[in-house]
């Protein structure tokens, strides 16, 4: 009985180290996403945004390309297709198109390194790879990561969720959360390809500018276009001191002074569309609010968004208090 106990024993052991053997702890996880890093060529993806940010869920639908070294094409549209904007690296430098209103911004950027993107194949694996801290965890056929994020302007979203395919190390489903460990950015993954082809103008201006205006065609500009004013539902220690309406030569503007602690003005207007034109050179980075691309100075954030353009402005404010302002102006008009 002894041996028996003891053969019995030993094959229990054998198949638990067999086991054990087989599955991949977090460092080896870790070092076949930065293999496969350094040796794709790049990518092309499909997927699915939903914010949370509003009183509606917003879906939006995004095509990302990205070829080695340093080009991108991300290609953003609402689900009814109303809202399109294109963020687009060449060796020219970073452009956000608009197409509804045939506009198009040239940054002199490095967007976009150094701060997370949750659509960012390169971006997801980074995180994962600083965060010494990470948590992880295992399935059947997926491996989890819970990290710390990136967002150099956005503090409320501290912590995220990446969700990794075992099969080939492609991404499945990204979940950012608030303070609150609720999720209010997810991006889930409908399609990814490593190292395709792509054509030499893939990344070219004017050819993606030419596709964008086909897909989301310019808007008419409505005579006499009514304004319907919105107003930043995260104004902590601010309120809103006055609002009045400025005649332009293009018509109405909304102005909105907010005082207390620190203080911000914004501005509203309903957006013009542009003649055909070359792009306009920004002194400013790039920043994505989620809903829209918008331009960060040191003093303000602007951003077009549903046929309007927004202009805050604030000596007090930091680049980060603004964009998180910034990101609250939308939906319905909320006093």
């Amino acid at each position: 009985m002894k041996k028996g106990f003891s053969l019995l024993f030993l094959g229990l052991l054998l198949i638990i180290g067999l086991t054990a053997c087989g599955a991949k702890s977090q460092e080896d996880v870790k070092k076949a996403l930065n293999k496969q890093m350094e040796e794709m060529t790049g990518y092309k993806a499909n997927a699915t945004l939903t914010l949370q940010t509003g009183n509606e869920p917003q879906n939006y639908n995004i095509d990302i390309w990205r070829n080695k070294p340093d080009f991108y094409r991300v290609h953003l549209k609402s689900d009814n297709k109303d809202q399109s904007q294109m963020i687009l690296r060449n060796d020219e430098g970073v452009f956000v198109i608009t197409p509804a209103l045939n506009k198009s911004f040239k940054f002199q950027s490095d967007w976009p390194e150094n701060t997370s993107q949750a659509y960012l194949y390169e971006s997801l694996v980074r995180d994962i790879l600083d965060d010494k801290d990470a948590k992880f965890t295992a399935t059947d056929s997926q491996y989890i990561f819970e990290t710390k994020t990136n967002y150099q302007n956005n503090k409320t979203l501290p912590t995220q969720e990446i969700t990794i395919n075992k099969k080939d190390l492609t991404p499945a489903m990204v979940k950012v959360l608030d303070q609150d460990r609720q999720p209010l950015v997810q991006v889930e993954f409908a399609g990814f390809e490593f190292n395709p082809k792509f054509d030499a103008n893939a990344f070219d201006l004017e050819k993606n500018k030419t596709g964008a205006e086909m897909d989301t065609p310019t808007m008419a500009q409505p005579a006499n276009a009514k304004l319907m004013v919105l107003y930043p539902e995260n104004t902590p220690e601010m309120e809103l001191i006055e609002e009045k309406k400025v005649t332009t030569e293009s018509g109405e503007r909304i102005v909105l002074t907010y005082a207390g602690e620190k203080s911000f003005t914004l501005y509203e207007e309903v957006a013009s569309v542009l003649p055909a034109s070359t792009p306009i050179l920004v002194d400013g980075e790039p920043i994505d609010l989620g809903f829209t691309i918008g331009t960060l100075t040191e003093n303000a954030v602007s951003w077009s968004y549903d046929g309007v353009d927004f202009y805050l402005a604030s000596e007090d404010l930091s680049q980060a208090e603004m964009a998180e302002i910034a990101r609250s102006v939308q939906g319905q008009a909320i006093k």
